[in-house]
């Protein structure tokens, strides 16, 4: 009788693997159109029934994936909201939100409820890969358990990975595909058919011994990330009091060809890893009674950012003899970076709450999102104001918080009584006040 791992390893080889993914957002949803272009059949899993529709249509709901790319996959890329139909994958890649509590505290709900959601439909022989951020030990801790509950032998007739995403929206040089992926296996035997799997449409698998090393890996990533962020955020603050342009530093220190890489401050952290991933290394070690001193008040410093704004804002104002009481200011960019309509953790959302709790009369443009989004935290029934002369000319105050390509810098600085910029975007002079 053939093997579970030589059955599987043979429709590898001859791609006659069916993949499963589940969450179709900024991970799932290019994951499974490189695996429908590769002509691998495809069931992309989403509870939200309107991105099934729209993929349906051959739509797309996410900017950097056009609806032709979604449309060219139809005939391999099937989605659904139908979780019994795990039962028809070989593959299962769990590509799910992992926010944090309002406490900082790990919020794995959505894994939790995924698995419940798929256990009675599994069968042995498949895989399963976590894709979605979490700490060291929750593949072996929370997701292995569950299995060998369910009479699963892993390793043998059942395999479980950990190969963490490696996203970042809006790139045109790296994306899915050429970005190598680490993977790592509960068993060798499961690394062997992890790695082989994402082979199918990876040009680079990086195999490390564990599922906790590949789960740590991804936590290094961007907590080195957000800590050199977090320096430079404070090297702003130090720069201003100097009256020194930290932005002119920056781009002299980047002369050096060695020993130096630049980082650029700005409102805060965005997106859905860097503000998040630290806080789940800080919560594991404290099980083994470690202070994460360094990760922690890096966090303290970015997520002190849009306060600091708000500052400079109230500075800048007062200094034209206005209150910000009042005021009619205008957020320039909602999006959390340059180019895209994602606007997960943005700091622009922390700053418009500020700023409206503190009595402004709060605005925004941003030309990738026309209407201010549905959010757990916050609510404006905003849509996108355009950027004219009689608009600009209505606002006390303009605060560049994300500089898309899209902005033409001199029209706005011609054209703004008070521009706030956070990015180092505009040129010197009288109205930019640096923040």
């Amino acid at each position: 009788m053939q093997s579970y791992r030589d059955s599987f390893l043979e429709k590898i080889n001859s791609k006659e693997i069916t993949v499963g993914v589940i969450g179709l957002g900024y991970v799932g949803l290019p994951l499974s159109l490189l695996f429908a272009r590769e002509k691998i059949k495809t069931i992309g899993f989403d509870i939200d029934s309107q991105k099934v529709k729209m993929i349906e249509q051959g739509e797309s709901y996410i900017r950097q994936y056009s609806s032709e790319k979604i449309a060219e996959c139809k005939d391999f890329l099937f989605p659904t909201n139908d979780f019994t139909k795990i039962k028809e994958v070989d593959a299962i890649i769990i590509c799910v939100p992992t926010p944090l509590s309002k406490h900082r505290e790990p919020d794995l709900s959505y894994i939790e409820n995924t698995l419940k959601s798929i256990l009675p439909h599994l069968k042995k022989g498949q895989i399963l890969s976590l894709e979605s951020t979490t700490y060291p030990g929750t593949c072996e801790e929370i997701i292995r358990p569950q299995l060998e509950k369910n009479g699963y032998n892993i390793g043998d007739d059942f395999y479980l990975v950990f190969s963490p995403e490696r996203e970042d929206p809006g790139r045109s040089d790296f994306n899915t595909k050429n970005t190598p992926k680490v993977c790592g296996g509960s068993t060798s035997q499961c690394l062997e058919l992890g790695s082989s799997l994402y082979s199918l449409i990876i040009d680079h698998v990086v195999e490390v011994s564990s599922t906790k090393a590949a789960e740590l890996t991804k936590l290094l990533e961007n907590i080195h990330r957000a800590v050199n962020i977090g320096l430079v955020n404070e090297m702003k603050i130090i720069a201003d009091k100097m009256n020194i342009d930290i932005f002119e530093v920056i781009e002299a220190a980047a002369t050096k060809p060695f020993g130096f890489v630049p980082y650029f401050p700005g409102p805060g952290l965005g997106g859905h890893c860097i503000p998040i991933d630290p806080f789940y290394l800080t919560w594991k070690s404290k099980e083994f009674e470690l202070n994460t001193k360094f990760i922690e008040l890096a966090g303290e410093i970015n997520t002190s950012m849009p306060e600091y704004v708000i500052n400079k804002t109230i500075v800048a104002l007062n200094n034209v003899k206005k209150s910000i009481n009042g005021s009619k200011i205008l957020i320039l960019g909602i999006a959390y970076k340059p180019n895209v309509d994602d606007t997960r953790e943005s700091p622009s959302m922390v700053i418009m709450e500020k700023l409206k709790d503190l009595g402004a009369d709060i605005y925004y443009n941003d030309p990738y999102v026309p209407t201010f989004p549905k959010k757990r935290d916050f609510f404006f029934d905003l849509n996108s104001t355009e950027l004219t002369k009689e608009n600009l000319d209505q606002m006390d105050c303009v605060i560049m918080t994300t500089n898309h390509n899209l902005y033409d810098l001199d029209f706005l600085y011609e054209n703004c009584r008070l521009i706030v910029d956070t990015r180092g975007a505009f040129k010197k002079g009288s109205k930019v006040i640096r923040a």
